[in-house]
């Protein structure tokens, strides 16, 4: 698996042992863009869940070809509710995605909040930052999601149907992002 950030062979996920998806087996290289299609209940989210390592590989094998410990995968799920009881601000969205590069009760220092401002920027929502999360549109809230993936400083970011949900102007935006992220950075 020379170059590959990521390799899956003959892989199966599933839950309490049971497989949801069967035999997978695919690479993705620095800089390639993949996108996996098929209907709700196909097991994409399940097959996400897998490769983030939050669920047991039942066969088969995954590899990395980065240190999950040092440099954890960047990740966008679906939608993100959070309780409006939590008010959170979108600049804390973001700086969650910091934390995964923080020794245990290290606090947040000037250069998180420096990543966190700087991810904001690149999704285009740095003057929404002092606005609460649960406040924004769907779009918006997507945009603050990628930007929180990009907070980990990732080497592969993996998103879960991250237009889901929103309109048609927003889910070209956020498809555009994507794309110059890949272009750019080559998530």
């Amino acid at each position: 698996m020379a170059h590959a950030l990521l390799g899956l062979q003959d892989v199966s996920l599933g839950y309490e042992r049971r497989a949801v998806v069967e035999h997978i087996s695919f690479t993705v290289g620095r800089g390639e863009f993949l996108a996996l299609l098929g209907p709700n209940g196909a097991g994409k989210t399940t097959l996400l869940r897998g490769i983030l390592g939050l669920l047991p590989v039942l066969a088969g094998q995954i590899d990395y070809g980065f240190d999950r410990a040092t440099s954890p995968p960047g990740y966008v799920p679906q939608r993100e509710t959070l309780d409006p009881i939590f008010p959170l601000t979108v600049r804390e969205v973001v700086l969650m995605g910091t934390y995964a590069r923080l020794a245990p009760w290290q606090p947040v220092r000037r250069r998180q909040r420096q990543l966190a401002a700087d991810c904001l920027v690149q999704v285009g929502l740095e003057d929404l930052a002092g606005q609460p999360f649960w406040a924004l549109s769907g779009g918006q809230k997507q945009r603050v999601l990628i930007a929180r993936g990009l907070a980990v400083e990732p080497s592969i970011l993996l998103l879960d149907e991250p237009t889901a949900g929103v309109d048609p102007g927003a889910s070209s935006a956020i498809m555009e992002l994507i794309a110059q992220l890949n272009r750019d950075q080559g998530l």
